[in-house]
């Protein structure tokens, strides 16, 4: 590896785990469209999937109906931030290398709002140089697209960049980036 000088970061799952507050969220939301699942249910089969696939699998296929849904767990979702633990030596760890010139993104398939919401409750904005969603790329994880974006967009190349991912997809998407990745497991 050359010399660090970009760290790509997950979200949810990898730099913060929002398992919990996401399930509730979701729960509280399919519940208003008289859908229901555990929160079991959630984190074991429908975590990590982005919101239009994971509302089809539910059986909500109207796009309209989607973006309903989507828009009110995004307004439900600070009901449950509570419940939110931040990958602390993770956190400190991006920020020593910062004082070193080193840039922090996020890089993730979630929605913007729900991140920048996030962030905004663990007072993470100033620590991070830029952020890649989901929607900001054509091609998802497990495509390296939302990688090599935040790469282009720092100018830096992938044996200067390392990345850090939880999921199969973003693991997926790191190795197709050509960068080196840490996987990361959080309990």
């Amino acid at each position: 590896m050359a010399q660090l000088k970009l760290i790509l970061l997950d979200f949810d799952g990898t730099l913060v785990d929002t398992r919990e507050a996401n399930a509730l969220a979701y729960i509280a939301t399919l519940k208003e469209a008289n859908i229901h699942i555990t929160k079991e249910e959630y984190l074991s089969r429908y975590f990590g999937v982005r919101c239009p696939e994971f509302m089809r699998m539910v059986g909500v296929s109207a796009p309209e109906r989607i973006k309903h849904l989507r828009q009110r767990k995004v307004e439900l979702y600070p009901n449950y931030f509570s419940t939110v633990k931040l990958n602390e030596p993770l956190w400190a760890w991006c920020q020593m290398q910062r004082t070193t010139g080193v840039k922090v993104w996020i890089v993730s398939t979630g929605h913007r709002d729900n991140i920048a919401n996030v962030m905004q409750y663990l007072k993470l904005e100033s620590g991070i140089d830029g952020i890649i969603c989901g929607d900001d790329v054509e091609h998802p994880k497990p495509y390296p697209d939302c990688f090599l974006k935040a790469m282009e967009s720092e100018g830096v190349s992938p044996s200067e960049t390392i990345i850090f991912e939880d999921s199969a997809v973003g693991i997926e998407a790191a190795r197709r980036s050509g960068a080196t990745y840490s996987i990361i497991k959080m309990d």
